[in-house]
């Protein structure tokens, strides 16, 4: 079982990036998948949540309207758009999944499956 995340980049501030994280071996759209984002020696932030079956979706305060997440289950990827990109946006992020069937994202999530961290730098 594997996740496997786009390369990030670099962005200026007000910019847009789209990150993509492609399933291996089961099916994402079977499985919450969940994105985070991290920069050395800072704590894990959850960002973005979507659930499998009505594919919820769930977003933390700090990129609420700015980033949305989504599936395409025939690509088997979920996509994390970020928009408005600001500086405090710079990190790595990282895909991750539960890998129980039928998981959600309101119902204590497994992030069990990660994929490997992407750097997002928003600079000018």
């Amino acid at each position: 079982v594997q996740l496997q995340a786009s390369e990030g980049g670099t962005v200026q501030p007000g910019g847009s990036l789209r990150l993509s994280c492609a399933g291996s071996e089961f099916t994402l759209d079977d499985r919450a998948i969940g994105w985070f984002r991290r920069a050395p020696g800072k704590e894990r932030e959850w960002i973005s949540c979507i659930s499998s079956s009505d594919g919820s979706t769930y977003y933390a305060d700090s990129v609420k309207g700015r980033f949305t997440i989504s599936r395409d289950n025939a690509q088997n990827t979920v996509y994390l758009q970020m928009n408005s990109l600001k500086f405090e946006d710079t990190d790595v992020y990282y895909c991750a999944a539960d890998p129980r069937y039928g998981s959600g994202c309101r119902d204590g999530p497994q992030f069990e499956v990660w994929g490997q961290g992407t750097l997002v730098t928003v600079s000018s």
